[in-house]
């Protein structure tokens, strides 16, 4: 079995142990509970794919939007002549994870396109897709240089995706509009993806300046439309260009911006489609927020459990789900950890179950007992804090590539509860 099915498997059994203990529970700590417990097995054990759906004329770069957020050739892309051919649900996946788009035929395209479709527009062909299919977002892909040239049109064929959407589904999900082709804006020897000191700051920014004009021109003209505005999120622009060689090795990645595109799509993404997406674009900021989140939910579920009156019979629930946390973290960052080796980290943190943890845990346990009252206290104190540290570790070892050293400092940095607690 793979190792991070094995991880994937330690969560839910966690949770599963977890869930029973509710019903052990006072009531008022156990509809918390609930709570936290629903956000982890959300994020993690019924996690999917993100739907969304992509409008844009020909040319607009939809494809090579697909392969930049995959940093992967994952999409064909029609250089000359349209390439998508019918408006269909692709599931494009890679080692770390998987997107499911609704690739449209593209918007004005004049000529047939290389694949085949029976529908007699482009948007029939959308609509056939959009009945198959609950959309998370909605991303609409115009070219820097055309954001003037009869976007009008472009925007019509928006707002009828959005009628179906609404007919299917009674669904309107966010708008997330994309600027593509940044990078040809004048002057077109500044390099936006590169950092090279040699390039003029004052070409840069004048570079930037017009890729924040092209960003205004897309937003003003969504803004101007009622329908279009509510659902209206960001407008972002970007350049998409990567190019492969035949044998298929990478021959050049002029890509920008698209960490900033990969947090504006996951703020807006269900829970439950956002861990696909922090392993498909390997944005380390998402993979951060995502593990923070799991890294809140799970030290609040320790903590409640903490604060209970089943002492001693909680330590092994408590530190399965940390082990569990340890190995979520690593998947997220798309490295592979079974449960052999989130207990092991935990020991390299000094958080182990062989000798220093057991007796902190049996000592924090205790303390329900013999200190009546201010024992849960402490006790749940002492379980956040403790599960907050390894959470921390963990993402700085697995997500932001520190060694264990590191890592374990940050442990011991956090570990403390905060005074008072």
């Amino acid at each position: 079995m793979p190792a991070d099915s094995q991880a994937l498997k330690m969560l839910a059994r966690a949770i599963a142990r977890l869930e029973e203990l509710l019903e052990r529970l006072p009531v008022d700590i156990a509809k918390d509970l609930r709570t936290r417990i629903a956000t982890l097995r959300t994020v993690i054990l019924e996690k999917r794919p993100p739907a969304i759906i992509l409008v844009g004329r020909r040319g607009a770069g939809k494809s090579s939007l697909v392969n930049a957020l995959f940093g992967a050739k994952v999409a064909e892309l029609g250089h000359v002549t349209a390439q998508t051919g019918r408006g269909h649900w692709y599931d494009y996946e890679s080692d770390g994870g998987a997107l499911s788009i609704l690739d449209t035929r593209g918007i004005q395209e004049g000529s047939a396109p290389a694949e085949a479709d029976d529908a007699r527009t482009a948007i029939d062909s959308i609509a056939v897709e959009i009945r198959a299919k609950v959309a998370d977002l909605v991303v609409f892909v115009a070219k820097a240089s055309e954001v003037d040239a009869a976007i009008d049109r472009d925007l019509d064929a928006l707002e009828r995706v959005y009628a179906e959407l609404r007919r299917a589904h009674r669904s309107e999900p966010p708008l997330v509009a994309v600027v593509t082709h940044c990078d040809l804006l004048e002057p077109k020897g500044t390099r936006l993806h590169s950092a090279d000191s040699s390039q003029p700051p004052e070409e840069m920014d004048e570079k930037r300046r017009h890729v924040a004009a092209a960003e205004h021109a897309v937003a003003i003209q969504i803004e101007r439309r009622a329908p279009l505005r509510e659902r209206h999120v960001a407008t972002l622009g970007v350049s998409v260009y990567m190019s492969w060689r035949p044998d298929g090795t990478l021959r050049a990645d002029e890509r920008w911006r698209m960490d900033d595109l990969a947090v504006v799509l996951f703020r807006h993404l269900p829970e439950a489609s956002r861990a696909e997406l922090a392993r498909v674009t390997r944005a380390r900021v998402v993979q951060e927020e995502l593990a923070a989140t799991l890294t809140k939910a799970t030290a609040a579920v320790c903590a409640g459990i903490a604060a209970a009156p089943i002492p001693i019979a909680d330590i092994i629930p408590l530190t399965t789900l940390q082990a569990g946390l340890v190995a979520s973290i690593a998947w997220i960052a798309g490295r592979s950890v079974d449960r052999r080796g989130a207990f092991e980290f935990l020991a390299g943190l000094g958080a182990n179950v062989g000798v220093a943890f057991v007796l902190r845990e049996a000592v924090r346990a205790l303390a329900k007992v013999i200190v009546p009252g201010g024992g849960p206290v402490v006790s749940a104190a002492v379980a956040f804090s403790a599960t907050m540290a390894i959470g921390a570790a963990a993402s700085a070892y697995f997500i932001q590539g520190l060694s264990l050293q590191d890592a374990r400092r940050v442990f011991r940095g956090r570990s403390k509860p905060p005074k008072g607690g």
